[in-house]
């Protein structure tokens, strides 16, 4: 067995101390990283320095940027990649691989029903006014009969870590989740840049991906199509944060990718312009928000939409991927509710726990929120990306003062946690190796009775030193996942 001092490797763990370490055990290596930290000790000082900038060129050369849309001085940025990998061991995968999964199928048969008989509704288990009150219910379809059932193809479940045997749900991301692209391509450069370790690791692949995708895509195909269904990608265009990932997807895949302008509707059947005239379409997966999909049916304002989609859905000429108001399985509030539903749904428990939720639209719960505001983190039921929250322990008076008051001012609108010990994984910092927090993303792909997963997911890191914030917009940055397949 390898036997690595921390001085050696030059890493200080006392900041973080009283936090899961999922290098260290003990100040002992945990068996599934004793061979990378080898590696990491082995490579100098300035070779480190190179291989970062030798990461950052081919970010640079790939495209792989994201958007900032409060920064309009520099609204592109290159996401931050850090070398050391964080390592998940195979049965520790086979167990969160069996978590999502559940909380996949469990979302969809939730959204069948709210969207139809509303049994959970009757049941009490939810209260109505959360479902029926709530602004990502989506009226329009009640009733309309989806494809297979299946609502969220594509869910990317986040998930922290907080001990050696505990993998908790932070939250679920069914409308759009992004962050796929940054999987593979991670991957990608790690391999580039060190093959070695790939020669010496037995690692599960992340690349088939794409390949998963389609074919999961394939499978809800809508009632009027004929043959081998035609698939797009439908995003906003090159000015959405996420437009790498819509290009990386649709080249991979081998799908057009189209904007709103590219597609029309006639006689309800949704057609494709292309240089060898019209061409029928019968799947989309949609990376843009409900509102904007069709200007007759949702915002008359959007300009990126496509004017008569709605109701080509409706008639079962075409299927959009995730379906218009799926977003409701991601809300905040409906979070805490999901080992009731994975329960009524299942008839099983949650595999993967949920954090403690605290609803500030019930009066108990909005109570003990405003006097403990800074033993909590307090976010905005709709919010997404790290925007609209608060960290109780990290905040200003001011900032408490002003969540206080959002808060009485509109209950319904937040939610609040405790201030969890994410676990960490080393950075390259200078010589040494630094712990930073991080979290998970993996994408449950769920089709006509078939589920895909590939084997890793996206994990995000806090940058910062202290920082519990992983997003991208937020200052934090990524690193490639490594299953080990035995």
């Amino acid at each position: 067995m390898i036997n690595i001092g921390l001085k050696q490797i030059g890493i200080n763990l006392a900041p973080y101390m009283y936090m899961y370490n999922e290098v260290f055990n003990k100040k002992k290596i945990r068996d599934p990283y004793l061979n990378i930290m080898s590696w990491a000790k082995s490579l100098p000082h300035n070779l480190v320095i190179k291989k970062k900038l030798q990461a950052e060129n081919l970010f640079k050369k790939i495209g792989i940027t994201f958007s900032v849309y409060n920064n309009f001085d520099n609204a592109e940025r290159l996401i931050p990649f850090d070398m050391f990998p964080r390592i998940i061991t195979k049965l520790e995968w086979l167990h969160i691989k069996e978590g999502v999964t559940q909380r996949a199928l469990a979302i969809n048969a939730f959204l069948r029903d709210i969207y139809n008989k509303g049994e959970i509704i009757k049941a009490k288990i939810i209260p109505e006014d959360l479902i029926y009150k709530n602004p990502a219910y989506e009226v329009k379809m009640i009733g309309l009969k989806v494809p297979n059932n299946i609502y969220s193809p594509i869910i990317g479940t986040d998930i922290i870590r907080t001990d050696a045997k505990s993998f908790k749900v932070l939250e679920d991301n069914c409308r759009t989740p992004s962050g796929v692209s940054y999987m593979i391509e991670n991957r990608e450069i790690m391999m580039r840049m060190f093959p070695e370790l790939f020669h010496t690791l037995n690692i599960e692949p992340v690349d088939n991906y794409s390949a998963y995708l389609l074919d999961i895509l394939k499978t809800l195909a809508p009632r009027k199509c004929g043959g081998d269904p035609n698939v797009v990608i439908l995003s906003p265009g090159p000015l959405n944060s996420a437009y790498y990932e819509h290009s990386y997807l649709a080249d991979t895949m081998g799908i057009e990718l189209v904007q709103g302008s590219d597609l029309f509707v006639k006689d309800n059947v949704t057609y494709m312009r292309t240089t060898k005239g019209k061409q029928k379409v019968d799947i989309i997966y949609r990376r843009i928000d409900d509102d904007f999909i069709d200007p007759i049916t949702f915002n008359k304002m959007s300009v990126i939409g496509v004017p008569g989609l709605f109701d080509s859905y409706r008639t079962g000429n075409v299927n959009i991927c995730s379906a218009p108001g799926s977003g409701i399985a991601d809300d905040k509030a409906i979070y805490s509710y999901m080992p009731d539903i994975i329960r009524f749904y299942l008839a099983q428990e949650a595999i993967l726990p949920s954090i403690q939720t605290y609803k500030c639209s019930q009066k108990k719960d909005k109570e003990y929120v405003l006097k403990n505001l800074k033993k909590l983190v307090v976010k905005e039921v709709h919010g997404s990306g790290g925007y609209g929250m608060l960290i109780g322990n990290n905040a200003s008076k001011a900032k408490i003062n002003l969540f206080s008051n959002k808060i009485k001012n509109n209950p319904n609108n937040y939610i609040a946690q405790p201030i969890l010990d994410l676990s960490t994984v080393p950075i390259f910092k200078n010589r040494d190796l630094s712990p930073r927090h991080v979290d998970l993303r993996p994408f449950t792909l769920v089709g006509n009775k078939k589920n895909k997963l590939v084997a890793g997911g996206l994990t995000r890191v806090a940058l910062k030193e202290g920082s519990l914030v992983v997003n991208s917009s937020q200052g934090g940055g990524v690193k490639d996942t490594w299953v080990l397949r035995e």
